[in-house]
């Protein structure tokens, strides 16, 4: 007899956002970049505001570590806090330095509009909102990057090693990466159980928004974008 699969909240989720995670995959930042063809400066550009956008990111773990209802969990957001202050920035110290910027100037780096608006939108749910809603802005960052690695991965694989830009895309490929996001999945899933559609549409308009922000911070590197005055 042939088992009928549950849709889990996370599949909606994924499927609704194609529209969005789709122009982020084939922005011109993301693509030249998986050529290795990305102007110099424009990556070193969104190395400086990645860099500040992740000391704000980090910050949701922590919150996170506060909302958690049991050890495991508060356990899991402060492995994932570790990981991202650690792992993941150091990927951006040392193709910094790769790239001319020292430790000095990422620390000295000011977030763009952009930047301060997708930070500030999402600790500001994160510090009034529930678990749930700290998890769905916290979640295109890190599953859509995943979804990217192995997109990258796939269409220009074989291009890796003698792309300046390989090691960006082996780390968001990797299982160290990919252990965090399936986390993440596997959590929205079960803090969505039995909440009523009401909340459930308020969880994902929050991952839209943090999607549609994702779209706007690749639009401001490859434009290097700041403030107008």
């Amino acid at each position: 007899m042939e088992t009928i699969k549950t849709k889990k909240f996370t599949d909606r989720l994924f499927e609704n956002v194609q529209p969005i995670w789709e122009k982020n995959h084939n922005h011109p930042f993301v693509q030249e970049l998986g050529k290795g063809l990305l102007d110099k400066e424009k990556f070193i550009y969104y190395m400086k505001q990645d860099y500040v956008y992740l000391i704000d990111y980090a910050k949701l773990f922590s919150v996170g570590v506060l909302k958690a209802q049991d050890p495991h969990t508060m356990g899991k957001f402060a492995q994932i806090l570790h990981e991202t202050l650690n792992f993941e920035m150091d990927l951006h110290r040392q193709l910094a330095a790769e790239f001319g910027i020292s430790r000095e100037e990422l620390e000295a780096t000011k977030p763009t509009p952009v930047n301060l608006a997708y930070t500030r939108y999402m600790l500001n749910v994160a510090q009034n909102g529930s678990l749930a809603e700290v998890v769905a802005c916290l979640l295109p960052c890190a599953w859509d990057y995943w979804e990217i690695g192995k997109l990258l991965r796939k269409q220009y694989g074989d291009q890796i090693e003698s792309n300046r830009y390989g090691k960006w895309i082996e780390t968001y490929d990797s299982e160290t990466f990919a252990e965090g996001a399936r986390w993440l999945i596997q959590l929205m899933d079960e803090l969505a159980e039995g909440k009523p559609e009401r909340e459930l549409a308020i969880l994902e308009e929050h991952f839209q928004m943090t999607s549609k922000y994702e779209y706007l911070f690749w639009e401001m590197n490859y434009y290097k974008q700041d403030w107008p005055i």
